[in-house]
């Protein structure tokens, strides 16, 4: 290669110029990286040590002879460096960017012709290949450097150095590098310049950080109380010297002459360090608050005595337990009966606070929530204190609150003489033998007061165990076996253990009376409630099943001036009624409402048919009744998805299209507004119905919800694989109808359109399994001529109104057809669009396209 290019030579390679420069400078790099690591990881190393302080930890000598070593290694690097870097020259860097072209251009361009100089085409086709290698190497490009030192350093230690480096950044200080100047020998061999190193470590909990002093100035320094100071001293001993005002104490000579001073800040005051280099700093003490605790609100009792006591909590760095003493307030107590007897020794109840699991603690709410229905002490007078503790072991003590410790109440009189009973012989063992007198009064006549012969037989034997322990002695064990068996006796008593579902209505009509007379709070109230209506609810299918069995006959001989005719909605009716004069506070009327109740349960005669439905079986009513909800549940469907489009799409006519072509309100479906053929008005005609277009599409969907939760106490087929399958669908559909008036209510149609979607599913699924049902039921030759059933096999037809295939298999035409919902079909379509368009994981251009889809329909 010509390292000297004439003129043409220069003008063809003047367009790599910078390429070539870019090349020598890499050539450069290359060349010290390679030749200079050692060094640079050296100091790296060096750098990292003196700036973690461990020269100040270690003797000086080893810090001399480090030194030594250092330098040693040092002089070696600089001969490595020598030894291996070499200058590289234009030519090396011309070589290096030919060698990256294909078919070397460069070294083309600076050829020059050898034959053929004179020959007119011999120079047209050397001017046309210097003219293709100038294009070729018009495209140079720099070549990278090589910076890999991997095979002179196997061991990786410029790894080392470098993470060495790296801790040091983080965990040591740069100023620290200037204390092995004073550890320099002097000229008389003694160690000059004293020097001195200062931590400020608050405490933990406070969640503070480590100060170093030397990198703090000289102005006021607020540290919490606590906060633990080290001071170190370097050099001749009694060069420095410390004195501070902020530990309380009066330091002693030994402290003064200590190489290492540590103390904590208990008080505002000075610290200094006199001597060569010293320093002061004003300490500001920040006192640590003590926590604070107080009780929110009265204590509420839930139905079954759980107690719920809220309280807030603070403190300036966290409280770090808690915990609520209650004592028994033995002068508010009344003390008759079986409290008349001096109560035996009984500790206080010490229950722990709750505490927030994650978050901050300095401020917070929370909930003691507890029962003690079964301490001695409840329904007692009581003394409440609580008590939180800091980290720095603080206590803040609430005041004693006065309450009634909150408990269970027994409704039923001699469940509540069973529980009177038991706490008196936990109060006190004393009255062990005036126990067993008062339970055998109870039980003198077992037949008037027990309803059945096994709660009888449980109270005789703890009555015995009472009389033989009264005579021989009671103790510990014994009593508490004792009081856990009054107490196993009382809730049977009180919820009974009854199989027949006549009896647990009247149970619960009991309880319920019981409880207004008592006085009992409204969540005791509404408990009860819940349990009559379930009550009600499972007596009315036992009447059902029953009247299924035995057939209408019975009913059509029974004389008429003995029963009265009612149906399930009426009851529900009462019931409603009831409840609301109870939450109005008239129990004197709620109390009358429910004896005429009561009177009426034990006459009536349940009729499930109405008039037109009278030849209907009651599977097949059931039917009806879904089918008439899932009809109206598509159409608060259909309403709800119009609305959305008229969001997105304000310009659209479909939502004033759909429905008013007949006259109708929006979403409103052909059978809103009329009713259907052998139906009459239901008990809440007059009123915002569903599927009659009136108030607001949220409370259409609730009073769905209401005639869905109405159809499931009165579906049949209970027991069965194929009934129990069409409950569990209707109470998905249930849940979903109450998320989707909740997203209505808040104004949220996309989420109410979802769960309309699973609403109409669960109640297509419950159709499904009820049809297995009734056709388990039916056995070929059971239709007779003239029935209903006979006259939909003569037909042709399922009890939903739709044709049957050839083969006895459902047709797809018809009114109901599940299989042919065209609007159920675009929703689903349209939520899975939605569902997948919020996939991020999805591909970009997949989302752009469905939310193009969304952006259209």
């Amino acid at each position: 290669m010509n390292p000297f290019p004439d003129h043409n030579q220069q003008d063809g390679l003047a367009t790599i110029r910078w390429p070539l420069r870019l090349t020598w400078l890499g050539m450069w790099a290359e060349q010290l990286v390679q030749g200079l690591w050692p060094l640079l990881a050296l100091a790296l190393f060096v750098l990292a040590v003196l700036m973690l302080g461990i020269q100040d930890i270690v003797a000086v000598d080893l810090v001399y002879a480090a030194t030594v070593v250092v330098l040693l290694c040092a002089i070696g690097g600089v001969f490595y460096a020598v030894r291996h870097i070499k200058v590289p020259s234009r030519i090396d860097a011309l070589a290096r960017l030919d060698a990256s072209l294909p078919g070397r251009p460069i070294q083309a361009l600076m050829d020059k012709q050898a034959i053929g100089a004179t020959d007119a085409g011999s120079i047209a086709v050397w001017q046309a290949h210097r003219a293709r290698m100038a294009e070729r190497a018009a495209t140079a490009q720099a070549v990278p450097a090589d910076l890999r030192v991997s095979h002179r350093d196997p061991y990786a230690l410029r790894y080392v150095a470098v993470l060495a480096f790296g801790v040091a950044l983080i965990f040591g200080s740069v100023l620290r590098v200037g204390s092995v100047v004073g550890m320099a020998p002097s000229a008389g061999g003694v160690v000059s310049g004293p020097v001195w190193e200062g931590w400020a470590e608050p405490p933990r909990y406070t969640g503070k950080p480590t100060l170093y002093l030397a990198d703090l100035k000289e102005e006021p320094l607020y540290l919490p109380a606590g906060t633990l100071i080290t001071l170190r001293l370097y050099g001749e001993v009694g060069a420095l010297s410390v004195s501070e005002t902020v530990s309380g104490t009066t330091p002693t000579d030994d402290t003064q002459a200590a190489v290492v001073v540590d103390f904590k800040v208990a008080q505002s005051g000075d610290i200094s360090i006199d001597g060569p280099n010293g320093r002061a700093w004003n300490i500001v003490m920040l006192p640590d608050a003590k926590p604070e605790v107080e009780i929110t609100a009265e204590p509420e009792v839930a139905a079954l005595g759980e107690m719920r006591l809220p309280f807030a909590a603070r403190d300036d760095y966290g409280v770090e337990a808690g915990e609520a003493r209650i004592s028994l307030d033995l002068a508010s107590v009344d003390r008759r009966y079986g409290l008349e007897t001096a109560p035996d020794d009984r500790p206080e109840i010490i229950v722990p606070l709750p505490m927030p699991i994650a978050g901050d603690r300095s401020r917070f709410q929370e909930n003691l929530i507890e029962d003690f229905s079964k301490h001695p002490w409840a329904n007692l007078p009581v003394k409440v204190s609580l008590t939180v503790l800091d980290a720095s072991e603080q206590q803040a003590v609430t005041p004693p609150a006065d309450m009634i410790l909150p408990g269970r109440r027994f409704f039923d009189p001699l469940a509540a003489a069973v529980i009177e009973q038991r706490r008196d012989l936990l109060w006190a063992k004393a009255n062990a033998s005036r126990l067993a007198q008062i339970l055998k009064a109870v039980a003198y006549r077992p037949e008037d007061v027990f309803r059945t012969q096994t709660s009888a037989l449980r109270l005789r034997q703890q009555i015995e165990r009472l009389e033989i322990r009264a005579t021989y002695g009671l103790t510990d064990e014994v009593q508490t076996e004792i009081a856990d068996d009054l107490w196993d006796l009382a809730i049977e008593l009180e919820e009974g253990v009854l199989a027949d579902a006549l009896e647990r209505m009247r149970r619960a009509q009991e309880r319920l009376s019981e409880a207004m007379k008592n006085g009992a709070s409204n969540e005791e109230i509404a408990e009860l409630m819940d349990e009559l209506r379930r009550a009600t609810d499972d007596y009315m299918r036992q009447l059902q099943r029953q009247q299924a069995q035995e057939g209408d006959q019975q009913q059509e001989n029974a004389p008429q001036g003995d029963t009265m005719q009612m149906t399930q909605d009426d009851l529900q009716r009462m019931m409603d009624r009831i409840q609301e004069l109870m939450e109005q506070g008239r129990m004197a009327e709620a109390e009358q409402a429910l004896r005429e109740l009561q009177q009426l349960m034990e006459n009536m005669r349940v009729t499930e048919g109405q008039p037109g439905q009278q030849g209907q079986s009651p599977s097949e009513q059931a039917m009806e009744g879904l089918a008439d909800t899932l009809r109206d549940q598509q159409g608060l469907s259909d309403q709800a998805f119009r609305d959305l489009q008229d969001r997105f799409n304000p310009n659209s006519e479909t939502g004033q299209q759909d429905g008013q072509e007949q006259g109708q309100q929006p979403g409103a479906s052909p059978q809103q507004g009329q009713n259907q053929p052998g139906q009459q008005p239901g008990p809440n005609d007059g009123q915002a119905q569903p599927g009659q277009g009136q108030g607001s599409i949220a409370d259409r969907q609730q009073a769905l919800r209401d005639e869905l939760r109405r159809q499931q106490g009165r579906l049949p087929g209970g027991g069965t694989p194929e009934g129990d399958a069409a409950r569990d669908a209707l109470d998905r559909a249930g849940r979903a109808m109450d998320g989707a008036e909740d997203a209505l209510r808040r104004n949220d149609l996309a989420e109410a359109i979802d769960n309309q979607s699973q609403a109409i599913e669960a109640l297509r699924d419950g159709m499904r399994a009820l049809g297995e049902a009734m056709a388990k039921e039916q056995n070929p030759g059971d239709p007779g001529q003239g029935s209903a059933k006979g006259n939909r096999k003569a037909d042709g037809q399922d009890p939903l109104g739709r044709e049957q295939g050839a083969n006895g298999a459902q047709g797809s035409e018809g009114e109901l057809a599940l299989d042919n919902d065209a609007y159920g079909r675009a929703r689903e379509l349209l939520d899975e669009i939605r569902r997948r368009s919020a996939q991020t994981a999805r591909p970009e251009v997949e989302r752009d396209y469905l939310n193009r889809l969304l952006d259209r329909f």
